[in-house]
């Protein structure tokens, strides 16, 4: 049966409590074992297992490699959107390279063109061993931060 939380309208945030706040377990990167390393505008560094985020033949799963090449690229959009605009993903691209079957990847963002309107980034996915396991590209509009939030 369905957590009666789960369902429209219910379980949603306090007044002014973010709906990150409130749902914080339960947030995919973290579900995911994401882990942000270097937090900058200009290159954001974030890691991730490959344990746990498999698909049926053992190797790393390719959504695992689109989540956190989009969990990052949002978090880099967010950084360096003007003041007063907040991003929403539009487009991503990955192209899987290679396969990963152990230990963490490392995926670094870093911004192809920041705009007022519009921003895009390039996630560059690695094995331990450094080797490109996947290539990916983020746009997202900008748009107006809702009153009140």
């Amino acid at each position: 049966m369905a957590d009666p939380q789960d369902a429209p309208g219910q379980g949603d945030p306090e007044p002014g409590e973010p709906p990150m706040v409130r749902w914080a377990d339960e947030q995919l990167p973290t579900r995911m074992g994401i882990e942000i390393r270097d937090l900058d505008p200009g290159k954001l560094v974030a890691t991730m297992p490959v344990a746990g985020n498999r698909q049926p033949f053992g190797l790393l799963h390719g959504g695992a490699n689109a989540v956190l090449a989009e969990t990052i690229g949002s978090i880099a959009a967010a950084l360096n959107a003007p003041p007063g605009r907040v991003p929403v993903g539009v487009e991503l691209s990955c192209t899987h390279h290679r396969a990963v079957f152990g230990g963490v990847v490392t995926g670094v963002c870093t911004p192809l063109h920041t705009g007022r309107s519009a921003s895009t980034f390039e996630i560059v996915i690695t094995d331990e061993d450094g080797r490109r396991t996947c290539t990916a590209r983020l746009t997202c509009i900008l748009r107006d931060r809702p009153p009140g939030s």
